[in-house]
């Protein structure tokens, strides 16, 4: 079984993207958020044998956003399950606990920060878990983007204790702890995530090379949103 996770929140003013916001307000950057989690879900709708929206907060509320956002734009294929409310580390070890059931299993979780993110770099993840207990996703603000577990791993709750979350160490603290835990890891490509001023430009810069080039546009709304800017 291989399994796709992503950590979205719902998108309201003022609670996500607050590093874009402080350049955009509240308003324009919750609604670029939003138009990454639509293109996101849809660019991955048939990717892995299951596909989970690991959504914030655990709220009536979210639950129908997240619903409706799932049915327009991946005609429902994705499965709803709420984040715990927990720190960031103990609610990824409790996304791979729950979905990770087997030796079997491989599981692999993103955020919804890096929207460009290419899928075939989940295959490449997926196939890095034959040989490898864990495989990461370096994000080129010291972070990762992807991350993902084999069942074979004993403690899910290892690659996560003790991490200083939002800093440029995440990632080396990261490698740190697999190395105490003696788990292997395979790595992909670098890839970039969008949380600032700075990083919309490079995005949107990307699309339009992208278009250019002749190749397909798999985040719709997003190009739109940022061609009206």
């Amino acid at each position: 079984m291989r399994t796709l996770g992503i950590f979205a929140k719902q998108p309201i003013p003022g609670r996500v993207k607050t590093r874009l916001a402080a350049d955009w307000g509240n308003e324009r950057a919750a609604a670029l958020y939003e138009c990454f989690v639509q293109d996101l879900l849809g660019k991955l709708a048939v990717v892995g044998d299951r596909r989970v929206i690991g959504f914030a907060p655990n709220s009536d509320e979210a639950r129908r956003w997240f619903t409706d956002a799932s049915d327009q734009a991946a005609k429902a294929s994705w499965t709803l399950w709420p984040q715990p409310e927990l720190d960031l580390g103990d609610r990824m070890a409790s996304y791979f606990e729950t979905w990770t059931e087997s030796a079997e299993h491989r599981t692999i979780l993103i955020g919804s920060d890096s929207p460009s993110l290419p899928a075939e770099y989940l295959e490449q993840a997926w196939q890095l878990l034959e040989e490898n207990d864990c495989v990461l996703g370096p994000a080129t603000d010291g972070g990762y983007y992807l991350i993902a577990l084999r069942g074979t791993v004993i403690d899910f709750a290892a690659p996560f204790k003790g991490v200083e979350w939002s800093t440029a160490g995440v990632l080396s603290q990261t490698v740190q702890r697999l190395k105490q835990h003696d788990l292997s890891l395979g790595l992909l490509p670098p890839w970039y995530d969008v949380d600032s001023a700075e990083a919309v430009v490079t995005l949107a810069g990307h699309l339009a090379a992208s278009e250019h080039a002749g190749k397909p546009c798999l985040l719709p709304a997003t190009r739109r949103f940022l061609n009206d800017q």
